[in-house]
């Protein structure tokens, strides 16, 4: 699969409404545990693997997959073996 471009990305958020557009790279196996954001974000895997838990359901996120959260959502977050790079564009 050929990566996306970040500033095509970013230029699409900032259209939809977004206010912040940036690169996150977690490391390999990380675990984070059930916790919330004070923002709205939509997002863009483009590296490795995750799964997002949001509730009783668990989401398998590969490169390409995409995700969206809504503000002071409760969630959980795991990362592949490998790490994972996601971009998300968030509204505060």
């Amino acid at each position: 699969m050929t990566r996306p471009d970040f500033d095509d990305f970013r230029r699409q958020a900032l259209t939809e409404g977004f206010d912040e557009v940036i690169e996150r790279t977690w490391p390999p196996l990380t675990v984070l545990e059930t916790h919330t954001h004070p923002f709205a974000l939509k997002a863009l895997v483009v590296d490795g693997e995750m799964w997002l838990s949001v509730g009783p359901e668990t989401r398998h996120l590969n490169a390409g997959d995409t995700f969206e959260l809504a503000r002071e959502v409760p969630h959980a977050e795991r990362y592949g073996e490998h790490g994972a790079c996601y971009w998300v564009a968030r509204r505060n």
